[in-house]
């Protein structure tokens, strides 16, 4: 089954870029990143910056554009049964080029999972200028590692926020 991607959440003052890969069919239906009840993405968020937790999207919004963090997907499209990363065929990288071009100041990128990181890898040449890290992913299904050991990593991304 075809899907697309959603556009970036980004605004001018972004510093930090998390990159999933592709967002899982919930999510596309909702247009929301992370809309799985079952993702702990949100909730690291939220902990990690010392805010109440809250489930409106609005919110969600609010708390990472104040710590000049923005959200994308490394694939802008592909062929994909479920939302399970391991089933994604003809895939198609979004265009990094033009989007560091309209966002010069990125200057860490944080990967959402491995996944994300090879797509990454296989089709976009790294800057220099820019930070690369690989995060545990935020998924319910990466129960190999507990959610306390997940934000603990999470941290750094609150850490080079500066905020």
């Amino acid at each position: 089954m075809y899907k697309e991607a959603l556009p970036p959440l980004i605004n001018n003052s972004s510093r930090i870029l998390i990159l999933g890969t592709m967002p899982g069919d919930q999510s596309i239906a909702k247009q929301e990143y992370y809309g799985n009840k079952g993702n702990h993405f949100w909730r690291i968020m939220f902990t990690i910056f010392n805010q109440d937790y809250s489930l409106l999207y609005d919110d969600r919004k609010d708390l990472l554009k104040a710590h000049k963090v923005a959200l994308w997907n490394v694939l802008a499209n592909c062929m994909r049964i479920g939302s399970s990363d391991s089933k994604i065929k003809d895939e198609k990288v979004n265009d990094f080029e033009s989007f560091h071009l309209q966002y010069p100041d990125i200057k860490y990128i944080f990967f959402e999972s491995k996944s994300a990181s090879k797509y990454y890898q296989k089709y976009v040449k790294p800057r220099e200028d820019i930070s690369y890290f690989i995060m545990p992913s935020t998924s319910g299904l990466n129960a190999g590692i507990p959610l306390s050991e997940k934000i603990d990593c999470w941290r750094k991304l609150a850490e080079v926020s500066g905020i």
